[in-house]
C-alpha cells in the first residue's frame, strides 16, 4: 500500500475509534446515573500501592444529611447554585499558585472532584484538567445534584485506603453513615483536603479547630432552601 492511500485509511479508522469512544463513554456516563461505579483508578491505586481499598457504597437513604451537608460547608458551599464550576474559587486559586507555586491550593467544587476520582486520575497535567472540564460539564448536565451528591460521598477517599462515608463512618466511629452526628461528619470533613495526611482519629490541632469551623458553618447553611434541597432536609 502506498503512502498516500495509508493516511486516509488510517484516518477513516481513527474517526471510527473516536466516535466508538465517545458513545461508550456517554453510555458509561447515563448508567452511573442509577448504579455505582465499579472501581475508580484512585482506588485501584491505593489497593495496588498497599494503602489497602475499605469501601462500601450506600444509597443516599443511608447517608446522613449531617454528611452532605458538612461536605457542602467544608468543600463547597455554593454546591447547589453553580453549574459545576464555582469562577471566584478557580481565580482566587490561580492567582495564589502565582504567588506561591510550591504551595498548590486547589479550586475544585464537588461536582469536579466526582468527575475527577469518577472517570480520571490524580494529577495536575493539562490534559486531565480539560478531561474534567469535560466530564464536569457532562454530569451536571445528565445528573442531579442529589445524584452528583451522592457519588462523591461513596468514592471519595477519607482516609488512608479509606473510600466512602459508610467506610469512613464504620472506621472511625463503629457506626453506620446514617447515624453520623453533626460533630462526627465535620471531623470527617475536615480531612478532605488530604485525607493521607490528616485524621478523624486522632485529630490533631488544626483538624480539631477546621472541624469546628466547619461545624460553624452547617448551622449557618442549614437553614438556606437550596441546600435543605440538597441535604433533604427541605419540607415536601
Amino acid at each position: 500500500m502506498t503512502t498516500k492511500g495509508l493516511f486516509p485509511r488510517l484516518w477513516r479508522w481513527t474517526k471510527k475509534i473516536f466516535i466508538i469512544l465517545f458513545i461508550a463513554q456517554l453510555l458509561y456516563i447515563i448508567i452511573l446515573k442509577w448504579v455505582n461505579p465499579p472501581i475508580t483508578v484512585t482506588q485501584l491505586v491505593s489497593w495496588v500501592s498497599g494503602h489497602g481499598l475499605k469501601r462500601d457504597y450506600v444509597s443516599r437513604s443511608s447517608i446522613s444529611p449531617n454528611a452532605r451537608l458538612a461536605v457542602m460547608a467544608a468543600e463547597d458551599q455554593l454546591f447547589p447554585d453553580h453549574n459545576g464550576f464555582d469562577w471566584k474559587s478557580i481565580k482566587k486559586a490561580m492567582k495564589y499558585n502565582e504567588k506561591k507555586p510550591g504551595r498548590i491550593r486547589g479550586g475544585s467544587t464537588i461536582s469536579q472532584q466526582v468527575a475527577k476520582n469518577v472517570f480520571l486520575w490524580q494529577g495536575r497535567s493539562w490534559i486531565r484538567k480539560g478531561l474534567e472540564t469535560y466530564f464536569t460539564f457532562m454530569i451536571e448536565l445528565l445528573w442531579s445534584k442529589k445524584r452528583i451528591m451522592q457519588v462523591y460521598l461513596n468514592v471519595i477517599e477519607m482516609g488512608d485506603g479509606i473510600f466512602g462515608i459508610e467506610a469512613a463512618a464504620q472506621s472511625y466511629f463503629n457506626k453506620p453513615a446514617k447515624n453520623l452526628s453533626r460533630q462526627e461528619a465535620a471531623l470527617i470533613a475536615a480531612c478532605l483536603p488530604n485525607p493521607k495526611r490528616y485524621k478523624v482519629k486522632p485529630p490533631s490541632s488544626y483538624v480539631a479547630s477546621r472541624a469546628r469551623r466547619i461545624a460553624q458553618q452547617m448551622n449557618n447553611l442549614s437553614t438556606d432552601p437550596d441546600i435543605q434541597k440538597v441535604i433533604g432536609t427541605s419540607p415536601p
